[in-house]
C-alpha cells in the first residue's frame, strides 16, 4: 500500500457506506462552517453506515473544547482534527477531554511549512497538510507545492504521521505519494461531483492510485 485513505466531508450515508466498501481506512464528516457542514447527529448518522472497519473522523474549526468535547461523543469520533490553525497549548487543551487521537491541521499559503509547525508535530498524533485558501478551512482544491515542501518535511515530521490534504485527485495523487511519502491521503472536493456529493467511480479511482489496490 502506498498510502492509507481517508474520504473527507461526507454528507450522506450511502457515500459514507460506499468508502468502508471501497477499503478507506479513515472517514470524516466536517463540523465547521462551510458547504459540508453536518451536525452532530447527522454525523453520527453518516460515520455509523461506514460500520466498524474505519476509523471516525470529526473535522473542527474555531470550537470551543467543551462544544469538541460533546460533539465528538455525539458522534463517536476516533479522531478530531483541527483544522482553523491550532496551537500547541489548543491540542494540548482537547487532549484533556477527548481520549481519541488529535490531527492538528498546517494550512499553508507559500512554499514552505511555517516555523511554529515544529511543536505541533510533537504534539499532535498527526499532521494536516492542506493549502490556505481565503477564508475556507479546506475542501477547496487547492493543491500544494509538493516538492517545495519535501525537504521541510523531512526535516520536521519526526515520527508524527503525516496527512496530506489539499487538492487531491486521481489524476494527481500518485505524484504527491511519490513526493512527500505521507502515510495518509485526505481527498474531498477532489472525487466530488458537487460540494458534499461524491462520485463513487472517483472514489473508486483515488483509491486504486493511492493504495495500488482494486476496491473489494
Amino acid at each position: 500500500m502506498l498510502a492509507k485513505v481517508k474520504f473527507c466531508g461526507m454528507t450522506r450515508p450511502d457515500d459514507a457506506a460506499l468508502a468502508a466498501e471501497i477499503g478507506a481506512s479513515y472517514i470524516g464528516v466536517v463540523f465547521a462552517d462551510g458547504p459540508r457542514r453536518v451536525s452532530p447527529a447527522q454525523g453520527r448518522k453518516i460515520l455509523d453506515a461506514a460500520g466498524t472497519g474505519v476509523k471516525r473522523v470529526g473535522v473542527f474549526g474555531t470550537n470551543e473544547p467543551e462544544e469538541i468535547e460533546r460533539a465528538s461523543e455525539e458522534a463517536h469520533l476516533d479522531i478530531v482534527q483541527l483544522h482553523a490553525d491550532p496551537t500547541t497549548s489548543e491540542v494540548v487543551a482537547i487532549r484533556g477531554k477527548f481520549r481519541g487521537e488529535i490531527w492538528a491541521a498546517i494550512r499553508i499559503a507559500g512554499s514552505h511549512i511555517p516555523a511554529y509547525a515544529e511543536l505541533l508535530f510533537d504534539n499532535a498524533d498527526a499532521i494536516v497538510l492542506d493549502a490556505r485558501t481565503g477564508s475556507r478551512l479546506g475542501g477547496t482544491g487547492h493543491a500544494l507545492p509538493w516538492n517545495d515542501l519535501a525537504v521541510d518535511l523531512a526535516l520536521d515530521r519526526g515520527s508524527c504521521a503525516v496527512v496530506l490534504a489539499g487538492g487531491l485527485s486521481p489524476y494527481n495523487v500518485v505524484s504527491a505519494i511519490r513526493t512527500l511519502a505521507p502515510d495518509v491521503v485526505d481527498v474531498s472536493s477532489g472525487v466530488e461531483s458537487a460540494p458534499g456529493i461524491k462520485d463513487p467511480w472517483l472514489m473508486r479511482d483515488f483509491y486504486t492510485a493511492a493504495t495500488g489496490i482494486r476496491p473489494r
